[in-house]
């Protein structure tokens, strides 16, 4: 995404909307200074007050609520969205980690003992939540608010500071951010850079507390090379080819309807979006059939003029679904439609879809769904784990043993049973990858966490040392040595097959 930067003169009109032309980039020669001024602001021990901390999440929250109407719009310029899928989608659900982060800041900021043990009970165990320091977050097109703003809230509620980098191709959005920032938040607290390649080659040369991206994995492989240079700790959020299970017990006018939904959502471009069916061959054909009457119902006969449809970020990115379409050899049953111009893929339906296909050989990242048919979940199982980890794995089952085992038998980011798309935004949960499709959290508590520093601390009175430590201190004596087992020693559960060994009585 990063790398993908688009040409102004490549930027067309959407048939309801004017594609935005970025203002203009942050100068390269001007980060240093950006990142000095985050520096200071760190240094200056403001961050490390809760209660600051505290009133830089409400200014936040007032930067969204304020101007939803014009994130609305911004979101319908990028992405042709319309403002139900923005609300619901993406200016809700940053407002609600917003809103977690400054309830919890509080609670989640106290030191923590560890558990009772009586031989260190008397040093004053403790662990402090730290701040990282300067972060930064480098921000998708697709989720341009709730991949940046979101994990904003964690660094602010940890006590970051924070360089922000929107996604230049969501250009009008990144534009609203910049101008909004400054006017709400401490500059010395969070900065925005915008720009593509130039501007995030430079970023990433610095070292971080830690870095935060969301996108693809090749640019994931550049930005994580370049964090190794200065061992600046990275999370990443990456996506992938996230499958969807149809089981015999389905619900299938259940599953049709929430996953052609979930495909479709701002044009199949979520990161969790369902990728591709593994469907059972005994209930293949009465799926399908309510897949095309869910399909009538959303987008009738001419999806191209519904207005529940968003678009695709960019004419090169609709070109690259469009040579997928081309390409299959499946049987599409609907859609196909592709208009690169205008941005726009029909919700499309391939059945028949082999492992080898076009559709199977990239994340689609658009409305095109795939259906493979399978003979048993048990070979379901096997073709998901034949391939990398999801970022999350969906199946639509009644059968409970049936749900359990699929969680059961794979891996992968998240797992659902009966819905799709909504886990990241569920209360409480991790949301985040494993393998290829990601690294860390950046949601609640979780994303509190990724920002912070877990730092142990010891309090040690001296009178320990008469009765407790002083066997570790030179000349070392036979009586030292037989002191120290007797203080050390322990015991090992027993051995399969033999008697427990204390470790004291060893020769």
């Amino acid at each position: 995404m990063i790398l993908n930067a688009i040409v102004p003169s490549d930027l067309l009109k959407h048939p309801r909307r004017l594609v935005a032309m970025s203002s203009s980039s942050t100068p390269v020669e001007e980060i240093s200074k950006i990142r000095e001024a985050l520096v200071k602001g760190f240094a200056s021990g403001k961050t490390k007050n809760v209660q600051y901390r505290k009133e830089q999440l409400i200014h936040l929250g007032y930067l969204l609520h304020e101007n939803r109407d014009r994130f609305v719009e911004t979101l319908a310029t990028d992405l042709g969205r319309p403002t139900l899928e923005a609300d619901f989608l993406e200016i809700n659900g940053t407002i609600s980690e917003v809103q977690e982060a400054y309830k919890n800041v509080e609670k989640w900021s106290k030191p923590e003992s560890p558990p009772f043990t009586l031989n260190w009970f008397f040093m004053r165990p403790k662990i402090r939540r730290e701040p990282k320091g300067v972060v930064l977050i480098i921000g998708p097109f697709n989720f341009p608010l709730w991949c940046l703003l979101g994990p904003l809230a964690g660094a602010i509620a940890a006590g970051n500071t924070v360089a922000l980098k929107p996604s230049e191709m969501s250009s009008a959005t990144a534009d609203l951010i910049a101008e909004l920032i400054p006017k709400y938040l401490d500059p010395e607290v969070v900065s925005v850079v915008k720009g593509g390649i130039p501007q995030t080659s430079k970023l990433i040369e610095y070292p971080w507390g830690h870095i935060c991206y969301t996108g693809s994995q090749r640019v994931a492989k550049i930005i994580g090379t370049a964090a190794a240079q200065s061992l600046t700790p990275v999370t990443f959020e990456l996506g992938g080819k996230s499958p969807v299970i149809v089981d015999k017990s389905a619900d299938l006018k259940l599953a049709a309807r929430r996953i052609l939904w979930g495909k479709c959502a701002n044009a199949g471009q979520i990161c969790v979006a369902p990728d591709y069916l593994l469907v059972l061959r005994e209930v293949e054909e009465p799926f399908i059939k309510e897949l095309r009457a869910v399909y009538n119902s959303y987008f009738g006969a001419n999806p191209a003029k519904s207005d529940s449809l968003s678009r695709i970020i960019s004419p090169q990115h609709a070109a690259r679904i469009k040579k997928l379409v081309d390409e299959t050899k499946g049987n599409i049953i609907t859609g196909g439609e592709v208009d690169v111009d205008q941005r726009y893929v029909a919700p499309t339906i391939v059945r028949d879809v082999a492992n080898d296909d076009s559709l199977m050989s990239e994340e689609i990242f658009g409305p095109v769904l795939p259906i493979i048919p399978v003979d048993s979940v048990d070979e379901a199982i096997k073709f998901i784990n034949s391939r990398d980890h999801p970022l999350v794995l969906y199946i639509f089952a009644q059968d409970r043993k049936v749900k359990e085992k699929v969680f059961a038998s794979t891996n992968s980011g998240g797992a659902v049973a009966n819905d799709v798309v909504l886990h990241p935004a569920a209360a409480g949960l991790p949301f985040g990858g494993v393998g290829a499709s990601g690294s860390g959290y950046t949601t609640g508590k979780w994303g509190f966490n990724t920002f912070t520093h877990f730092r142990a601390t010891l309090d040690v009175p001296g009178w320990l040392d008469k009765i407790a430590l002083s066997h570790r201190f030179p000349p070392y004596t036979d009586k030292k040595l037989a002191d120290l087992k007797k203080v050390v020693s322990y015991k090992l559960p027993p051995r399969p097959g033999t008697h427990a060994v204390t470790a004291s009585k060893r020769s």
